[in-house]
């Protein structure tokens, strides 16, 4: 009796959605996409503290997750593997072969050699764990770094990260349908007894267990989002325990900052203070846009398509930052760069020619592996999906016979 009286009140309190896709919480996607991209070209550390992107993106999975989670959990996650898997192997079959042509011998990795190194590679095709990749590695005619794997590889601990959240949801949610606050706050606590050394898990199942003390806050405040939990906290509540929340982590890493400074990917209870408090101001003035208004409007075909192909993005980017440098070696044998003026400033804007080329080979890779992301999705397969909408040509009326003609 109970829990029915509590499941009405939820939904009286939460407010109506509308139809369609949410158009801000669609830009705050394709903004943490540009942040990421941006984080691995530069490696600004003050990237992570302007916009938290993973925490963002964590955040509007577990929204749209409890939106879904009306329906059976099973065929939910089985929707989610279906959307998710299909582009990792899309993935795996150009990255591995290129690993193994370069060079890397599994069998004699010592990191993941033997059976269990062979078990490793099923993260190609599940990722319930980080892939394996060489730390170095040749690649033909030496195009790359030597380090290439571990840039492009490294960061799919979000797919791992993603797949087990996606997994733990049904239970996140029943857990935060009855006691809420407690579930929304249980990660933080954990990112506390992990971030300050109290408990140090080894390995792979320690990487695991911050993730989600680290981010497990954010995707339950996507639940809170879509449940009309926010919505009924005050707004300066809400908005003034965020600045206290966020002033404790940026305290936090001023006293453990690693190799990289402020770099709060490096400081794990600082990221979880820091996202959780970014993410609820977001959330709390979240307008709802049906479409973007004003001057966003103009972006609008960009963000659809961002949204459209965001895993083939995430996947790809990264080694596509990479693939710029060989590009602008080749300018160097241009006939009008041979001066030594002209080498010192390309040597100088080498990183700015690095962004300027990223996006036309983002563009490349979203036309020749984005159409999988359709077919994961049961969708016919799009080339460009930018919500454009083509023009049918009006065909001519014929004209009506006359007689003698």
């Amino acid at each position: 009796m109970t829990q029915d009286y509590a499941a009405g009140q939820r939904e009286a309190a939460a407010p109506p959605k509308a139809p369609g896709r949410d158009r801000y919480l669609d830009l705050l996607r394709s903004l943490a996409l540009v942040r990421v991209v941006l984080y691995h070209l530069f490696g600004w550390a003050w990237l992570t503290v302007l916009f938290p992107s993973m925490g963002v993106m964590f955040a509007l999975a577990g929204s749209l997750m409890a939106r879904s989670l009306n329906r059976p959990a099973p065929s939910v996650i089985r929707g989610r593997l279906r959307r998710l898997l299909p582009p990792l192997w899309a993935f795996g079959a150009v990255v591995l072969p290129l690993m193994f042509a370069g060079g890397w011998k599994l069998s004699e990795d010592p990191d993941h050699s033997g059976t269990w190194g062979l078990l490793e590679l099923v993260n190609y095709v599940i990722p319930i764990g980080a892939p394996p990749y060489p730390w170095e590695t040749g690649f033909p005619k030496d195009l790359l770094e030597s380090t290439w794997a571990d840039q492009a590889v490294g960061p799919l601990w979000y797919l791992r990260a993603y797949l087990w959240f996606v997994l733990l949801s049904p239970l996140l949610l029943w857990a935060f349908r009855r006691v809420p606050w407690a579930t929304l706050l249980a990660p933080l606590g954990l990112a506390a007894v992990v971030g300050t050394g109290l408990v140090t898990i080894p390995g792979e199942l320690g990487n695991a267990v911050t993730d989600f003390a680290v981010y497990g806050s954010c995707w339950v405040l996507g639940f809170a989002h879509h449940e009309g939990m926010l919505a009924k906290v005050p707004r300066y509540l809400a908005v003034s325990g965020s600045v206290l929340v966020m002033a404790f982590g940026l305290w936090w890493a001023s006293g453990h900052q690693g190799p990289d400074g402020w770099d709060l990917n490096d400081i794990p209870l600082a990221q979880a203070a820091w996202s959780f408090g970014f993410v609820v101001i977001l959330l709390q003035y979240s307008p709802s846009w049906q479409e973007l208004p004003g001057r966003l409007a103009r972006w609008d075909k960009l963000v659809t398509l961002s949204n459209n192909r965001a895993v083939t993005i995430y996947l790809w980017h990264n080694l596509l930052i990479m693939a710029t440098v060989p590009i602008i070696d080749q300018a160097y044998n241009l006939p009008f760069l041979q001066s030594d003026r002209a080498v010192a400033a390309l040597d100088a804007t080498d990183m700015l020619w690095m962004f300027v080329l990223v996006w036309p080979l983002i563009g490349v890779a979203i036309v020749a592996f984005g159409w999988i992301e359709d077919l994961a999705a049961k969708r016919r397969p799009r080339l460009w999906p930018n919500g454009a909408k083509k023009r049918r040509t009006k065909r001519p009326t014929p004209a009506t016979p006359t007689h003698g003609a």
